[in-house]
This record gives structure tokens, C-alpha cells and sequence, in this order.
């Protein structure tokens, strides 16, 4: 498998690479991950069942878009493929550290901004299908920002809720709600759409990056939302995206809501205690 692996690589990068060295390493909740170490180049790659496939390549398609926007570093990806009975996806190999540098922080907030601001589509969704962990996540072209999130991301979510059990009484009157909450028009902006502090670093050198993105085209607040489900980045971070662009007047209100479609993919990968947790959002939504 491991030659193969190498191969592939070497005929992408047209630079003959073979493998010294690999080590386990963290891949995430749903994947393997691994350093591969050649006597140059080192890479990063992450492993899934062969069915996985179609997964890294829209994780490869969402960060070559990011690539190009020129506004924020994410690991470039190198190929995806299967072999055996795997599939793969071999990134770019980025030294993290532990930085906790405002600065670094303070560019993350700019650089995030900088790249919502980047024009790539006047529509709202994406050019295919991807997944929130393991979940599909539907990116069906809609030029309405409210019938995107009703229809492709809670209504979707609700619909997987349903056949796991889930039990949510306000479930309707949250849908007819939606058009007053979300009435600010925003402009269709590419997202990182899984922008948790897990997938949010500093390299070595001070640099920030975003990772292992679940792409499309949304309203920007969904990430920034989203930095804030679980415990929040450093304040540097909002001072910094706030410098660049400033969020909308009610962003407080939205973020709750925002943040349910991750609470109830949440529900549906782990189920648990996150049913309730649904439940008390939505009546804080609805208060």
C-alpha cells in the first residue's frame, strides 16, 4: 500500500518520493492520520475506508478554493486515491505549535475576514456534496440564504433526528421563525462551515491556519458562529475579523441558531445528551 501511496505522490509532485519514516498520527474523529517522511519532503496523510473517497476529494476541492483565494493558509492538498482497501488524502505537512500569540490570533480573525470578503459565487451552497464529520451535508445551489439553512441544514438535520428517535416538540414553529431571524441579506461567502478550535493552529513560525474544512458558500457568520460553540477562540481572533469586517448588527441572536445545525449533527453522529441540548436552543432561539 505504502508504495503505491509514494508513487502517487511522486508522479503529482513530478519529484520521486519514497518513504523513510512514517508515524501515527491524530486524523480526527472518523480517520487515520500519518506523518510520511521522505529525505526531502514530509507529508500528511489520512486514511478512511475505500468508500471515504468521494469525502477527501471535496476536502481537497474546498482547500485548493481556499488556496486560491491568497487570504489564509490551509495544508495544500497533494492527492487523493485509493488503494487496497483504503482511500486517501495526502496533504501538505504543516509544523503546529502552541502558540498563543495574539498576533497570530489577531491575523487568523484578518485573514478569515479577508477571505469571506473574496468574491467566488452569487449563490449560496456549493458545486458538490461534502460531509460535517461523517454526516452528508447537502450544498444544493439556492439563491436564497433562508431557504438554503431551512431546507439543506436544519431541516436536513431534523429529517436524520427523526430517524434516530430525537424528540423535538418546537421543531415547525423553529422552521417558520427562521425568515425573521435571518433577515440581514448576506452576501454569499466562501466558509470553512466546520470552524472549531480543533481544526483552527499556529505553525511553529507563528502562522495561522484553518484545516479540515467542510466547504460552501454560506453567510460568513457561520464560521465565526462557530468559533464560539466550544469555549471560544482568544479575543485577539474577533478584535482581528472585526478590523477587517465587522459583523452584522444581530449576529448575537443568529450565532444560537447557526450553532443548532452543529448541535444537532452532533445528535446524530453521538446521539446522547445533545438531543437536549437541541432542545434548550431552540427554546432560547425562540424566546
Amino acid at each position: 500500500m505504502w508504495t503505491e501511496v509514494a508513487k502517487q505522490i511522486s508522479q503529482v509532485t513530478g519529484s520521486k518520493f519514497e518513504i523513510k519514516d512514517r508515524r501515527s498520527i491524530g486524523g480526527g474523529c472518523i480517520n487515520q492520520g500519518y506523518v510520511l517522511i521522505g529525505n526531502i519532503e514530509t507529508y500528511f496523510i489520512k486514511l478512511n475506508y475505500t468508500s471515504s473517497v468521494e469525502m477527501f476529494a471535496a476536502e481537497a476541492l474546498g482547500l485548493k478554493q481556499m488556496v486560491t483565494t491568497q487570504t489564509i493558509r490551509v495544508p495544500k492538498p497533494i492527492c487523493v486515491g485509493t488503494v487496497d482497501d483504503c482511500a486517501y488524502i495526502v496533504l501538505e505537512w504543516l509544523e503546529l505549535g502552541s502558540s498563543n500569540s495574539k498576533d497570530s490570533w489577531a491575523e487568523m480573525g484578518r485573514q478569515l475576514a479577508a477571505m469571506h470578503q473574496t468574491s467566488v459565487a452569487t449563490k449560496f451552497g456549493w458545486e458538490q456534496n461534502n460531509t460535517i464529520g461523517s454526516t452528508p451535508q447537502i450544498n444544493t445551489w439556492t439563491s436564497d440564504w433562508v431557504e438554503f439553512f431551512v431546507e439543506y441544514r436544519l431541516g436536513y438535520q431534523f429529517r436524520l433526528a427523526r430517524r434516530r428517535g430525537g424528540s423535538f416538540p418546537q421543531q415547525d414553529k423553529l422552521l417558520s421563525a427562521v425568515p425573521k431571524l435571518l433577515n440581514h441579506q448576506p452576501q454569499p461567502s466562501l466558509v470553512h462551515g466546520d470552524l472549531w478550535g480543533g481544526n483552527a493552529a499556529v505553525t511553529t513560525s507563528g502562522e495561522p491556519v484553518i484545516l479540515d474544512p467542510a466547504t460552501y458558500i454560506g453567510d460568513r457568520e457561520v464560521d465565526i458562529a462557530m468559533t464560539e460553540l466550544f469555549g471560544g477562540f482568544p479575543a485577539a481572533f474577533y478584535r482581528g475579523y472585526n478590523e477587517v469586517w465587522s459583523l452584522d448588527e444581530g449576529y448575537k441572536r443568529r450565532k444560537t441558531l447557526y450553532n443548532l445545525y452543529h448541535i444537532l449533527n452532533h445528535f446524530n453522529l453521538f446521539g446522547g445528551g445533545y438531543g437536549s441540548q437541541v432542545n434548550r436552543m431552540i427554546e432560547e432561539i425562540l424566546s
